[in-house]
């Protein structure tokens, strides 16, 4: 199973995967866990030790340089476009239990796209992650889907994008889904997150008519606690968790 996970800075979008990737874990599913977003903070949710020392790949130059033939942040030249990764998400994940992590980080880029080796390093390393590795994979990606490209598309089994009850976060749905269909992914789906009421839900299901919803998650004053004193939102408890845990048990169906 792949599964990518959107939306909007601020949504919850990494406190959901979290959650997702621990109760995978606590099923006895090997996760692979992919951090795509530079400004995320996926290790930490999901409680790995010394994630603040985690290097992102693209920050590896020793290692860009290795694979692509090419230094980091160099445009143009030559270098190669497929470089070797298929020792990479053994070699250097961090892991906790079933779980194996990777920051893939960011690629400083101007204009409509950056064509140079942390790219093409990144990019390969996901259509390996997506299309060849046998364990559960879930991908905390940016607001978009810059990591994907139609290859990896067809094999992501759903795009989550989650959600709160607000109009830029469901603009941004909105967004992500067209992008999505440029690559042909269409296989989406929403996680409404910080629900307060069924006034809430009834908002989102009202302004989002033409999605599957996977499930509601209810907001909870424990998620920003755990959030406070550094803590995994799944040790936090709650029924956070238990939605999670339903909405998982819907996509391994």
């Amino acid at each position: 199973m792949k599964i990518a996970v959107s939306g909007k800075g601020g949504v919850g979008k990494t406190t959901f995967a979290a959650l997702l990737v621990r109760t995978l874990d606590e099923q006895g599913k090997k996760v692979l866990a992919i951090d795509a977003d530079p400004d995320a903070n996926l290790a930490s949710g999901i409680g790995i030790p010394g994630a603040e020392a985690i290097v992102p790949i693209s920050e590896m130059k020793e290692l860009v340089f290795e694979r692509t033939g090419a230094q980091p942040g160099s445009i143009g030249g030559y270098f190669k476009l497929n470089p070797r990764v298929d020792d990479l998400p053994d070699a250097l994940s961090a892991k906790m239990g079933n779980i194996k992590l990777m920051r893939l980080g960011g690629v400083k880029k101007g204009g409509a796209g950056c064509i140079c080796p942390e790219s093409a390093l990144l990019r390969a390393l996901v259509m390996h992650i997506v299309l060849r590795r046998d364990e559960v994979v879930v991908m905390d990606m940016e607001a978009g889907i810059e990591h994907l490209g139609r290859a990896t598309a067809k094999a992501v089994d759903k795009l989550i994008v989650v959600v709160e009850p607000g109009r830029r976060s469901i603009d941004t749905a909105v967004h992500i889904r067209r992008l999505a269909s440029e690559i042909n992914l269409r296989r989406i789906a929403i996680v409404g997150n910080k629900v307060r009421n069924a006034g809430d839900e009834g908002f989102l299901k009202e302004n989002l008519p033409d999605f599957e919803f996977l499930g509601f998650i209810p907001h909870d004053d424990r998620l920003i606690e755990a959030d406070l004193k550094g803590l995994s939102p799944y040790d936090a408890g709650g029924p956070a968790r238990d939605r999670v845990a339903a909405i998982a048990t819907l996509l391994l169906q």
